[in-house]
């Protein structure tokens, strides 16, 4: 071979060896064909090892023609060539080629049914074609293996889709998933993975998204409402390799917490409870926000398009920002149930602040738990301070320093009150037999205080209280006492019979009991002119006076629930308790009755204008003019974190600007403002 190269011969040399080549390989062909049903494939494996040891040994003797010769000449080297012959004389040869492509695929589809086939084969054949070429690999097994599973599995799942529910589904399709992976590492080329994983995508999961994700009792609605956690991981991990397959899954859960939301917050029976109607909405939010950590992998995508939803439903009712202002009230109050420390209690309200950060209304919000958090301090139910300045600080940090000012010096008034109180009775000398006094002493601006119509205290109480006054200016200058007597509570030792027994009474209650110590029997209108007190008020402590069973130290005739203009009261020396201290309280509602919510309702909206005007000022300070619509945009935009501002509303506080002069309309453009400076 050397010499022949040498002496120019190589072109003959490398013509002969083709030759043989073609002519050993046509009879290998022939036996490879002969051999029947299963043999074929290890007959094939059998002549092909042969064929490549024969053309490492041939090339390792024709190495100087490999080097010299055939560069120069370009043609192909001679492992390569023998290779291509391969390639045309046996595998794509008519009696095999087709044969060959068939039995490989036939084996994947006895494998896929769940029979033992011979995978080691099934490598070696595939490393063959492999070796042949990319394009032959391509060409001669991945296409018509692709093509075969599509139709397979487009078939498997329309079977499947009519007899099972949504998560078994999944479940086989994750197994079919699983199973094809494996095929492809154990006999295929690792570029196939992608491919067939595509395929089983499209037939199984693209082709049927709508109709898995819609289905009766087992969709998506069905495991969100059963928490079914594992079917919804499954769907969300399998839907990541489908287009819009998480933004569907998104939207379908979007919608279907809006309207379970919805029913939620307007169904009547449910707001009869405030406590309860929040306590369910933290319900659904832990229920949800536990779907979206475990199944849907904290994903901040479905975690804003959970929030959007509860934003949305929360604001459909306008008694949200009352009710959850309630709910708090009731879990500082009491103590949250079998929360034994703070850290349960800090819970809670971290839950509450998830709810406040929805409501558009947040001034609503401020305004009534300013007036729960006034009573719960006044009347010393506060289950925590801590817990108390901890929501303040949370709601500090949410809306910042104005939002809780007045709320702070709430807490500062308390503690001024009790070092005012100390100071007074260390200087109070003399007479200590008469009645203590407890003053708070609340700064007006700061207390959701309304006024009110002072009431005849009892001449014991006035001594002592006009000292206290005294005290107070005294030490004060400048300031104006009120005394507000419809808050406030006293403590009356009453003697029924030969009962004694101790009262625990509101002002008022204690302003009309004191009357009885002079007479057994008044007239309504009698204690309404003694006392002085309002009329509303009267009614209702009258009431718990002398109508409530176990509580009724008053006699009242006639007997009946309401109380009239003629009634007359009777002190009731037949009255017994097993306590020797006795609460009563005044009859009084929880919720806001309609009156009484129409007149916060307008005090928010009276609050809410000079928000409005400042945020006009502001705006068109920075940009001199402006149109109309860019304001209602920028006003609201500055806003919305407080609240969200009614557009006619801004319209009335630019024209109210207008005519104060802040500003003016263009002369040309009618709707363009100009700022005044």
């Amino acid at each position: 071979a050397y010499n022949m190269v040498l002496h120019k011969h190589g072109g003959r040399l490398y013509d002969k060896l083709a030759e043989n080549l073609k002519g050993h390989l046509r009879e290998m062909g022939k036996l490879v064909e002969a051999a029947q049903g299963g043999l074929f494939l290890e007959e094939l494996q059998r002549r092909w090892a042969d064929h490549i040891k024969a053309l490492q040994m041939i090339r390792d003797i024709l190495m100087y023609m490999d080097r010299t010769f055939i560069p120069s000449s370009k043609k192909t080297p001679v492992f390569e060539h023998g290779l291509e012959l391969w390639r045309d004389i046996v595998v794509r040869s008519p009696k095999i080629h087709g044969r060959l492509v068939d039995t490989l695929l036939e084996l994947i589809h006895r494998e896929r049914m769940g029979e033992m086939i011979n995978r080691g084969l099934m490598r070696n054949t595939t490393k063959m074609l492999m070796e042949l070429g990319s394009s032959v690999y391509q060409d001669d097994f991945e296409r018509p293996f692709l093509e075969v599973s599509a139709s397979f599995y487009s078939g498997e799942s329309q079977q499947c889709i009519e007899r099972c529910d949504c998560g078994e589904y999944l479940k086989n399709a994750e197994k079919r998933l699983a199973e094809e992976s494996e095929r492809v590492s154990l006999y295929m080329d690792a570029k196939t993975a992608d491919k067939i994983a595509n395929v089983v995508d499209k037939e199984m999961l693209s082709i049927h998204m709508q109709r898995l994700f819609l289905m009766e009792n087992s969709g998506l609605v069905n495991m969100l409402i059963n928490d079914k956690h594992e079917d919804l991981t499954r769907m969300y991990d399998l839907f990541k390799r489908v287009p819009d397959g998480h933004s569907t899954i998104r939207s379908l859960m979007a919608s279907h917490v809006k309207e379970t939301g919805k029913i939620l917050v307007t169904d009547p029976e449910r707001l009869r409870d405030p406590v309860d109607f929040v306590q369910r909405l933290l319900n659904e939010k832990d229920k949800y926000d536990e779907i979206v950590s475990v199944s849907f992998s904290n994903d901040k995508t479905f975690q804003n398009a959970l929030n959007a939803s509860f934003e949305h439903f929360i604001n459909l009712n306008n008694r949200s920002p009352e009710f959850i202002s309630l709910y708090v009230d009731d879990k500082l109050r009491k103590g949250v149930k079998g929360a034994a420390n703070e850290e349960d209690i800090e819970t809670v309200l971290d839950k509450v602040m998830m709810l406040f950060r929805y409501l558009q209304e947040k001034d609503v919000f401020e305004k009534y738990y300013k007036q729960h958090l006034a009573k719960r301090l006044l009347s010393g139910k506060t289950s925590s301070d801590e817990a108390e300045r901890n929501m303040l600080v949370k709601l500090k940090t949410e809306c910042g320093y104005q939002f809780t000012s007045k709320l702070e010096s709430m807490f500062t008034d308390l503690k001024t009150s009790q070092d005012t109180m100390q100071s007074f009775y260390a200087n109070l000398s003399g007479d200590s037999d008469g009645p203590t006094i407890s003053v708070q002493i609340l700064t007006t601006g700061s207390w959701p205080t309304q006024p009110c119509a002072t009431c005849n205290l009892p001449p014991e109480i006035l001594g002592v209280s006009e000292l206290f006054r005294a005290h107070y200016l005294g030490t004060h200058n400048g300031r104006r006492l009120t005394w507000q007597t419809n808050m406030g509570n006293a403590d009356i030792k009453a003697t029924f019979g030969d009962r004694k027994h101790e009262l625990n009474v509101s002002t008022y209650q204690m302003c009309v009991l004191m009357l009885f110590n002079s007479t057994d029997t008044l007239t309504y209108k009698e204690i309404e002119q003694n006392t002085a007190i309002p009329p509303v008020d009267l009614k209702r402590c009258l009431q718990s006076l002398a109508c409530v069973k176990g509580k009724n130290v008053l006699r009242k005739e006639p007997m009946s629930k309401d109380i009239s203009d003629s009634d007359a009261f009777h002190f009731n020396d037949k009255f017994s308790s097993k306590l020797v201290k006795v609460k009563i309280g005044t009859v009084v509602a929880q919720k806001e009755s309609e009156p009484e919510k129409q007149e916060t309702r307008h005090r928010v909206e009276e609050d809410r204008k000079p928000q409005i005007e400042a945020a006009i000022v502001r705006i068109m300070k920075s940009r001199r003019v402006l149109d109309h619509n860019s304001i209602v945009t920028e006003v609201t935009k500055q806003l919305q974190a407080r609240f969200l501002p009614n557009p006619v509303v801004i319209k009335k506080r630019i024209e109210s600007l207008i005519e104060r002069e802040f500003l003016e309309r263009d002369k040309v453009d009618r709707k363009l403002y100009r700022y005044l400076a």
